[in-house]
């Protein structure tokens, strides 16, 4: 065996089904937002969720002087706004959710997407590089919604399911 590279890495772990989420944060008087699958629970005393987001990307030089964000698990009738918050060079996520039924969260005042399986808005806690990420592992606040009922977004093998 020899080293691991790059495009055998990510298609070893695209055979790894994942929740896609949506995560946003206002800065000032921007929103800004990306589609993550790096997410994850890690606590329940305290509630604390990490995400993992590129260390190089604006989101992660917002997220590191604005500690409350929220972030949106997906339904699956969502595809539409997981490519819209993955695509490069997109605008402000205030266009990104034009047109799609959002709201902003009391705490955060982050964009939170309606109709997805959940929505939380959460603080901060801590932050570290990981390569070539950066994690946060942040306090949920508060539980905007559940929504059990509808069907999750996944991504496995490259693809939304």
């Amino acid at each position: 065996m020899g080293e691991v590279g790059p495009q055998d890495f990510t298609d070893a772990v695209a055979t790894f089904g994942t929740g896609v989420v949506v995560v946003t944060v206002r800065d000032g008087r921007d929103d800004i937002g990306t589609t993550l699958t790096a997410f994850s629970s890690v606590s329940l005393e305290p509630p604390l969720v990490l995400v993992a987001v590129a260390a190089e990307s604006y989101l992660t030089e917002v997220l590191r002087r604005c500690e409350r964000f929220a972030v949106t698990v997906l339904s699956a009738e969502q595809r539409v706004i997981a490519g819209r918050f993955a695509s490069a060079g997109r605008p402000s996520a205030r266009l990104l959710v034009a047109g799609v039924p959002h709201h902003r969260g009391t705490l955060s005042d982050a964009l939170i997407v309606d109709d997805g399986r959940a929505a939380l808005e959460c603080e901060t806690r801590q932050h570290f590089p990981a390569g070539d990420h950066e994690i946060f592992l942040a306090e949920v606040r508060s539980v905007d919604y559940v929504a059990l009922k509808r069907s999750p977004l996944i991504r496995v093998d490259h693809r939304y399911r």
